[in-house]
């Protein structure tokens, strides 16, 4: 197929991103972040985690950000929602008039991962989700079903495709939204995107799926143009790649890097193509910079440090080079 004239690009630094991050970046500087990268153009960012505050403080300030955050027409906020205490916390700020637009729920696919990260097999999971998707319905919440390893399982290696659709369905059938499909940590290639994903897509003509990729063994943007290739218009990405593991009572299941797809590589690469992301990738390289500063370390844009693909080859300043060719010629 044919990529989409445009997709909608989902920015996750101030979630999936900082989840990883070693220390605690401020509320102030969250919110300045969330600003910016509302005003770069997103129709859709994660904005925080109700993640208990003792396995995450990264998202202590889960209500804070969502009280004093903008609010500019035509942009959904996200929050993960990890469990049914997170959604009363949810439920709250909700009904005081300062929640989210959608919610991530996520089920990972091998149920081992599940276990490692959640602390629930499937079925506990499916019980307390299919509760949290009826609450989230009286609320008018929309909700993402996301379904984790789908392409790979870093605790119990391959993943069958039939547990991926099980998933899938349970979220369908419960009223999910859109289906977020998690390459949780990087495992997935190409060819086994166009695989799943098809066969997904063959399954579930109507459902929107989201292209959730990491770069942890540096193929996530190519497995990202692999989705699009099948037709799906929704994905992720983070600033400066960063996202992964996050903090919990279990060990690292995955070593080396984790983060998810770089959105400015991914909106430099899409504009090239020909694809309207309706983002500003000037503002977005701004925005990937103060990132840096922000978190006092060089992050994986590549565009960050390059910019943009320069299509005007007077913006080389051939005179200054023929002038530097004379000096060389005097000398």
């Amino acid at each position: 197929m044919p990529l989409s004239d445009s997709v909608i690009l989902c920015e996750c630094w101030a979630r999936d991103g900082l989840q990883s991050m070693p220390h605690v970046v401020p509320t102030e500087q969250k919110l300045e972040m969330i600003s910016n990268i509302m005003a770069s153009g997103v129709q859709k960012l994660e904005v925080t985690s109700f993640s208990h505050p003792k396995l995450l403080p990264q998202f202590a300030d889960a209500e804070e950000i969502l009280r004093r955050m903008p609010r500019p027409s035509g942009v959904s906020a996200v929050v993960l929602m990890p469990n049914e205490r997170g959604f009363d916390r949810f439920e709250i700020c909700q009904k005081e008039g300062y929640g989210a637009d959608e919610i991530i729920l996520m089920i990972s696919a091998s149920e081992a991962h599940n276990l490692a990260n959640f602390r629930m097999t499937h079925s506990q999971a499916k019980h307390v989700h299919a509760g949290i998707m009826a609450r989230a319905e009286k609320l008018g919440v929309k909700v993402i079903g996301c379904a984790g390893t789908v392409y790979g399982c870093p605790i119990a290696g391959d993943v069958a495709f039939a547990d991926v659709a099980d998933l899938v369905r349970f979220y369908v059938d419960h009223g999910a939204a859109t289906i977020m499909l998690g390459d949780t940590t990087g495992a997935a290639n190409p060819f086994l995107v166009r695989e799943r994903v098809g066969a997904l897509r063959e399954l579930f003509p109507k459902v929107e799926f989201i292209a959730h990729f990491h770069e942890t063994r540096g193929t996530g943007i190519v497995n990202t143009f692999a989705a699009l290739e099948l037709g799906l218009r929704y994905v992720d990405a983070s600033l400066g790649a960063i996202g992964g593991q996050p903090a919990t009572s279990q060990g690292r299941y995955q070593h080396g890097f984790t983060g998810n797809v770089s959105s400015e590589d991914l909106v430099c690469m899409l504009e090239e193509c020909g694809v309207d992301t309706g983002l500003d990738l000037d503002r977005l390289i701004q925005n990937g910079r103060r990132a840096e500063d922000i978190l006092d370390q060089r992050l994986r844009s590549n565009v960050i440090g390059a910019g943009r693909v320069n299509h005007d080859p007077r913006a080389y300043a051939p005179q200054a080079v023929e002038s530097s060719q004379d000096e060389s010629i005097r000398a």
